[in-house]
């Protein structure tokens, strides 16, 4: 394979968890991608938004042959067929799949912005993350997931481990 993937994967809409299990098996079902490794699941609270229910939130390792933007079309494919509709930024979704890293790439294209941009700031990113590669370089900020997550500010952002997810 050539290329490695963390991928996010979230839902605040209907079975969280079984969504996001779905979405996992989907995205191993894509050719030319394998999951290596997932996270355990995390119950976490919703992030820069009020009155929301709250997240299953997880994070996926993955081996692609895939180009960034075929990962990213696939991903979006996902979403669709899963019943995400994007109406407005940080709306409640049945599942989100976000390319956190694709191997040491910084991207900047319209579409796409890798590392994704507010990973950094996120505990129900860095959490799950720290789980699989707490050693891993940021390729831009060149630290470890470990480091970030360290520093990440746990104001208004829980993130608590589900027993057998």
């Amino acid at each position: 394979m050539g290329k490695t993937a963390f991928i996010g994967v979230g839902s605040n809409l209907g079975n969280k968890l079984s969504n996001c299990h779905k979405a996992i098996e989907l995205i191993g079902g894509i050719p030319g991608c394998r999951v290596i490794a997932q996270s355990g699941f995390y119950h976490t609270e919703p992030f820069g938004v009020e009155d929301q229910d709250w997240y299953v939130n997880g994070v996926i390792f993955l081996a692609t042959e895939l180009s960034s933007q075929d990962l990213l079309g696939n991903l979006l494919a996902i979403e669709t067929d899963m019943g995400r509709r994007r109406e407005k930024r940080w709306d409640p979704r049945v599942i989100d799949l976000d390319i956190l890293l694709f191997g040491q790439d910084v991207i900047e294209d319209e579409n796409l912005r890798v590392p994704h941009p507010l990973m950094h700031l996120r505990r129900f990113v860095l959490v799950p993350l720290v789980e699989l590669a707490p050693d891993l370089m940021h390729p831009v900020l060149g630290v470890t997931m470990a480091e970030l997550l360290n520093s990440c500010s746990e104001e208004g952002q829980a993130v608590m481990a589900m027993a057998g997810a």
